[in-house]
């Protein structure tokens, strides 16, 4: 059958409990050829013509018990969204009312403080340094009670939402009982965690057999380069859709969190940003975690082993990374020669060349 928004699934889910084979098919891949006429009875025979020639790939959909898991995270996702939104509002009225500093500030204002040296010393850790630069910075003259009401109603929304939060995470949790080996798998990939873990189990499976090779995963996913320009055409954002928009938002948060830690993926990233915008770079690494999740989930008894930060460097060899910087100097206006520099390790007594500039 035809996927047209979420009207497929009633029928879909019933035929396949009755013990069919079902296929579902991208709406905008079997659309009407043009000057064909366009009928249900019509696009029934045609649907069955693309089946029995096998022509078009059937759309993924998890079974039933992923469909389960998914519906909470997605739904924990959303609350997630909800309570960013409602700070967002919070750090909004605080500008409004020349507060800069939220998170010293904003339950204390609220409960009647209004001196800025009693806020200042709310502060803690590294910000109790900067006491004067916290008093200007917390000037309650254009707070008002209005500013007060409201941003009492934002903080009650917050708590309200971060309860909520807590009811799906723990539903996530005995759901994924089942995959706690695949949690464990997933959550050993920097800037992975248990949720994030869960997040990509739900959206994705852990029967990697429906994905071939993980360039069919990162396809599906759409974290690959995007082709701009073909046969003279220009291909804009919506050229080949916008992906599933939890798997991107769960492997965004995890490359932003893998490019603060120092291991392969965090070397990857910032190498990458010094020659592409950090977007771009975002999803390379984005792309390198999927197909890591691909493998880890393909096999089992497989652990993720990191290469460490100094891989790259070691694979690229001495002799480029010495061209590179002769062409860097070499930009700047200096004229470099080199000549190699031997000498004994003291341990192993084994020769070390270097080079010297």
């Amino acid at each position: 059958m035809e996927a047209t928004s979420d009207y497929w699934k009633p029928v879909y889910f019933l035929l396949e409990r009755a013990g069919f084979d079902c296929v579902l098919y991208q709406a905008s891949q079997v659309k009407a050829l043009p000057g064909r006429p366009k009928t249900d009875k019509l696009d029934s025979v045609w649907l069955a013509k693309v089946t029995g020639r096998g022509s078009l790939a059937g759309s993924f959909v998890p079974p039933e018990d992923i469909r389960r898991l998914r519906t909470h995270t997605r739904y924990r996702r959303r609350l997630v969204q909800a309570r960013t939104a409602e700070k967002e509002r919070c750090e909004k009225l605080l500008e409004d009312a020349h507060l800069k500093l939220s998170s010293v500030s904003c339950r204390a204002v609220i409960a009647g403080e209004r001196n800025p040296r009693v806020l200042a010393d709310l502060a803690l850790g590294k910000m109790r340094r900067k006491t004067a630069l916290l008093e200007e910075a917390l000037d309650c003259s254009f707070f008002t009670p209005e500013h007060a009401f409201v941003l009492a109603m934002m903080l009650a929304n917050i708590d309200h939402y971060t309860a909520q939060v807590a009811v799906p995470d723990e539903k996530s949790a005995v759901l994924c009982e089942p995959y706690e080996r695949q949690v464990a798998q997933l959550d050993a990939i920097p800037g992975f965690g248990v949720t994030a873990a869960q997040d990509l189990i739900a959206e994705i499976g852990t029967d990697m057999t429906v994905f071939p090779a993980a360039g069919h995963l990162c396809s599906w996913a759409r974290v690959v380069p995007r082709v701009t320009e073909s046969g003279g055409k220009r291909k804009g954002k919506n050229a080949t859709g916008r992906g599933n928009p939890y798997i991107g938002g769960t492997l965004g948060e995890a490359a932003a969190g893998a490019g603060r830690t120092q291991s392969f993926l965090g070397a990857k990233y910032h190498r990458l940003c010094r020659h592409m915008p950090k977007g771009k770079a975002r999803v390379a690494v984005m792309r390198t975690q999927l197909c890591i999740a691909h493998a880890l989930l393909s096999d089992p008894e497989a652990d993720y082993r990191d290469l460490g930060p100094g891989y790259y460097e070691q694979r690229a060899g001495t002799r480029r990374q010495v061209r590179g910087y002769i062409r860097s100097l070499e930009r700047c206006g200096y004229k470099v020669t080199i000549e190699p520099v031997t000498d004994a390790n003291p341990e192993t007594g084994e020769l070390i060349t270097h080079t010297a500039v």
